[in-house]
């Protein structure tokens, strides 16, 4: 090994960041349909209908906004690392599917799990995502070999048969008001066959981990992270509002420690509430979106707006455009830093979706011993 010294350490969102993978564009490609995906994609979305990999230019231009990203983080002291990309458009099967393309490496936090110094490959309910870790093997390696106390842990990879989804889920011209009634009743297009999740699902407070139960994550796949971090409190949560619940960071964002900023439209249940209001935390509603729509062939809503990066508990990464939101933190004592970074949110995210932690300062703590 050639030192020993830490290299793998986050156990929160707000804790000062030192050492962040940001993803790549690269080969990116709109998925062929699919199951969990023909989900995800809004009936009246300009993606419907359309697969195969996307325009050079427009990917581009979402390398050079995650660049430039990347400088700045780098001009804070915070070391980047990047992903390996491997060929997105190409198919890819297992005895038990096909599927004409892959996705593609630009958001990490989907993928990669850290807590404390084990980084976890979640498992995916998509497809053309299950081989997307191998973007991530080279620099997981990496860490392994430099750090004696990482651990590289991958969750079981499931089959991803029809099995695991409601074929009548899109059998119609659903509409929202069905679809905001399904998730009330936490009826989701993924099954309960074998555990699924996604990472981007899964927020770190210390010794606790909230989950969001939706679109890419189950209840058994719930139960697995509960079965896995034994010394963790794993708390199931969901946002009935949410007519396409896929990843929690777009709806509920720690900000520091006490503060948490809300979707409006999908608020947290009065009784999933109690953990936070019983230990002293404020939920409040973030800002309205500075946009009325997404950018064009984007999954994500416009409520990207809210999906932050926090460098350290005084200072956060806000889209430039998102005015708004950006004006709220202010106001809440943050030092808001604007990146552009409208045009890359169609290859999977925002600021916070297109990163992963490697190393927050900090140490395990207990914020909610209420309970």
């Amino acid at each position: 090994m050639s030192s020993s010294k830490t290299i793998v350490n986050s156990w929160n969102e707000w804790d000062p960041l030192k050492h962040v993978i940001v993803g790549r564009a690269d080969g990116c490609c709109i998925p062929a349909p699919e199951p969990a995906l023909d989900a995800k994609v809004p009936e009246d979305s300009d993606m419907k209908g359309q697969h195969g990999q996307r325009t050079q230019d427009t990917i581009d231009k979402a390398n050079e906004l995650l660049n430039n990203f990347v400088s700045l983080l780098e001009k804070r002291g915070i070391k980047v690392d990047r992903p390996t990309p491997i060929k997105h458009n190409q198919k890819i099967s297992t005895p038990d599917w096909e599927v004409d393309s892959m996705f593609g490496c630009m958001p990490a936090r989907d993928i990669i799990l850290t807590v404390g110094n084990e980084m976890l490959e979640a498992t995916m309910s998509y497809r053309c995502r299950w081989f997307e870790y191998l973007n991530y093997r080279p620099l997981l390696q990496n860490y392994f070999e430099q750090d004696p106390n990482m651990r590289h842990e991958i969750a079981p990879k499931p089959r991803l048969t029809d099995a695991d989804y409601r074929k009548d889920y899109l059998s119609e011209k659903i509409g929202v008001q069905k679809r905001l009634k399904w998730t009330e009743d936490k009826f989701f297009v993924t099954t309960e066959e074998e555990p699924l999740f996604d990472a981007a699902d899964i927020l770190r407070f210390g010794k606790d981990l909230v989950v969001q139960h939706g679109f890419t994550t189950n209840l058994k796949g719930i139960d697995w992270l509960r079965r896995h971090f034994k010394d963790h409190r794993v708390h199931a949560v969901n946002f009935p509002g949410d007519p396409y619940p896929i990843h929690i960071d777009a709806t509920f964002t720690p900000i520091k420690e006490g503060l948490i900023i809300n979707n409006p439209q999908r608020r947290l249940p009065k009784e999933q509430r109690k953990l936070f209001e019983d230990n002293g935390w404020k939920i409040i509603d973030s800002a309205q979106p500075a946009h009325n729509s997404p950018p064009p062939l984007c999954y994500s809503s416009v409520w990207l707006s809210m999906n932050v990066l926090v460098l350290d508990p005084k200072t956060v990464c806000v889209e430039k455009s998102e005015v708004y939101q950006a004006e709220q933190l202010d106001k809440l004592g943050m030092e808001v830093l604007p990146v552009e970074l409208r045009d890359a949110y169609a290859f999977g995210g925002g600021l916070h979706c297109c990163t992963a932690d490697v190393y927050r300062e900090g140490d395990l703590k207990d914020y909610f011993p209420k309970q």
